[in-house]
């Protein structure tokens, strides 16, 4: 870009309140293209290069929207560390970036934490510009509040650490919101309700699209809906446990025996003393000796 270009560049954008030889994150919908909000449309119709995780998928949004004569980059998992320096050297030469994922607010659970990174470390300025995201679809129809809620992302592929997670960030007073693959929401269901069989679960299915389902209920009751149909992207919220203290202790006692017999054979001594123990506040030392009969150095 030559300097009087730079310097059209940089007028055009601040014209339309847009900062040239910037980052903008930009939020795209995860179903109903109604929701791409103005700003969206135009800072994409504004930036010189747009970075996306599928370039075809991209541009097919950017045709609905009459958006074209895009410099389109791919950005995914696979290329994304070879990529940070070509973008970043375009943005310090004047070029103005906008990062997009399939489909709703990138970074979370996508592409782009690299580049993010990097950019910090560079002192390029990031924008962030706000629209669709299915956690907080969710959450604004929960029963559960919305106060306090971690995030777990995707959960673990192997049986084994899913059931962990599930089991650490499950015994907390908030609730627990994370995605999961439509192969393995079945059996994720069958862990909620062997190890938090009373718990409430809402669950959103394909939201904004044309066949949105949003159910609530235990894991148990949900599981004979879900296992009939578990096509389509899945986001999950686990409410927490709110029992007062004295009956919360008798619970954990009996659960303690429960989750030992239940896990003992899916999990390394090791593993499920350290589950164990940071559920309960005891020393993993104490349940690994309950668990094998020996010493914890052993």
């Amino acid at each position: 870009m030559t300097r009087e270009q730079s310097r059209k560049t940089e007028q055009a954008f601040a014209d339309m309140g847009l900062e040239s030889s910037a980052i903008y994150v930009v939020a795209t919908p995860i179903g109903n293209l109604d929701d791409m909000t103005v700003r969206a449309v135009n800072v994409l119709k504004s930036v010189g290069i747009i970075a996306a995780e599928d370039t075809r998928q991209t541009r097919m949004l950017l045709s609905h929207f009459g958006i074209g004569d895009k410099r389109l980059v791919s950005l995914h998992e696979h290329n994304e560390a070879a990529r940070i320096n070509e973008l970043l050297q375009m943005v310090a030469g004047g070029e103005t970036l906008a990062l997009v994922s399939d489909a709703g607010t990138p970074l979370v659970s996508d592409p782009g934490t690299l580049l993010v990174q990097a950019a910090w470390k560079q002192g390029v300025r990031l924008i962030p510009v706000v629209g669709p995201s299915a956690l907080t679809a969710l959450l604004s129809v929960s029963p559960f509040g919305a106060n306090a809620v971690r995030f777990a992302g995707f959960l673990p592929a192997k049986p084994g650490p899913r059931r962990e997670v599930l089991i650490e960030m499950g015994s907390s007073n908030g609730a627990v919101i994370f995605f999961e693959a439509p192969h393995r929401i079945v059996e994720t269901l069958r862990v909620i309700a062997d190890v938090f069989p009373d718990r409430e679960l809402l669950v959103g299915r394909e939201l904004t699209k044309l066949h949105e389902e949003i159910l609530l209920g235990t894991a148990l009751k949900l599981l004979p809906r879900i296992e009939a149909e578990h096509r389509g992207e899945f986001v999950f919220l686990l409410s927490g446990s709110n029992e007062d203290a004295e009956g919360n202790r008798h619970r954990m006692e009996i659960t303690r025996r429960q989750l030992i017999d239940v896990l003992g054979p899916e999990l390394p001594p090791r593993t499920l003393a350290r589950v164990v123990a940071r559920l309960f506040g005891v020393p993993s030392r104490d349940v690994y000796r309950e668990l094998t009969g020996g010493s914890a150095d052993e």
